[in-house]
């Protein structure tokens, strides 16, 4: 629980500073009851392009609130923990990504949303979990180069008759989960549907009744009529289901579903951070363009 003085420091200082305050969706339960807005890394990038706020305070990672940057750059965007970062995002370098592509003449370059600006500014376009498939089929290239994530790659290539060439990266957190964690839990909880992240190792994934993004867990709970539900990803996002369907029970398939960064930001950081106005996150104007492109290009694929 948020203590009273602190909340109503932040929220002085919000109002002085004309700031919102954007969470994960893996974020601590206080993180989130402090927010004015929650969800997954893309959505939070867009509201902060669209909210009416000169100061935007990303509670996620490095790489989300480079992408908040990105895509508003007439805001102020500060990262309460500067250490934040994201294992998988720093398992690709805009150079080693050069080189792969030298490897690979006339393939397509397709960066997953978790990445950093220098990374997405070296792609033809950005996808997330959710839009990978539509992305990928909406390209003229036979060969695509998928980075970072292995396993969102493997996914993807059951969806496309694209020829998939994955990037060697992985999420630490949800590359935890295995076949026989989802064995286990299906067997202490035989009613309960499972539903994974694409992030997960694709054994894990075929064994799901659901593969899906964060923001489609939450429309998968809205409209479901199980009474439990085994969640494959990050505990963090278990806060934002009971809020959606409080009627449902919720498991996790193994202890430990903990993402450490997610978890670093405290509320007493998000008021230091609004204080001293600091752990400002800006992108050069050159990679901000690119990468811009790179997520303009994204958003101009129609949905599924």
């Amino acid at each position: 629980m948020v203590l009273p003085e602190i909340k109503e420091k932040i929220g002085a200082l919000k109002a002085e500073r004309k700031a919102v305050i954007l969470a994960h969706n893996y974020q601590t339960e206080e993180i989130q009851e402090l927010a004015d807005y929650t969800g997954d890394s893309f959505d939070l990038s867009r509201i902060a392009a669209e909210v009416d706020a000169e100061v935007i305070v990303f509670c996620g990672v490095h790489f989300m609130a480079e992408s908040a940057a990105i895509l508003a750059p007439g805001k102020l965007v500060l990262l309460p923990e500067a250490a934040a970062g994201c294992p998988m995002a720093d398992m690709v370098t805009p150079e080693a990504l050069r080189r792969y592509k030298e490897q690979y003449p006339g393939a397509a370059v397709v960066v997953y949303i978790n990445s950093s600006a220098a990374v997405k500014a070296e792609s033809d376009i950005c996808a997330t979990s959710a839009n990978a498939a539509a992305v990928i089929n909406s390209l003229e290239a036979g060969r695509v180069i998928f980075a970072p994530d292995r396993n969102l790659a493997h996914f993807v290539s059951r969806h496309t008759a694209k020829e998939i060439i994955p990037w060697p990266g992985y999420c630490i957190t949800h590359h935890r989960i295995t076949p026989g964690d989802i064995a286990r839990a299906r067997r202490v909880h035989p009613g309960a549907l499972v539903i994974v992240h694409p992030e997960c190792r694709p054994e894990v994934a075929e064994m799901a009744d659901a593969v899906l993004g964060t923001s489609g867990m939450i429309r998968f709970v809205k409209e479901t009529d199980a009474a439990e539900i085994i969640v494959g990803t990050e505990a963090g996002l278990i806060h934002r289901l009971r809020k959606e369907r409080p009627d449902l029970k919720y498991y996790v398939p193994t202890p430990g579903l903990i993402c450490p960064n997610m978890k670093y930001t405290t509320p007493d950081k998000v008021l230091s951070a609004l204080e001293k106005m600091q752990h400002r996150v800006a992108v050069t104007p050159e990679i901000r363009e690119r990468a811009a492109e790179a997520l303009r290009r994204m958003l101009a694929v129609p949905s599924s």
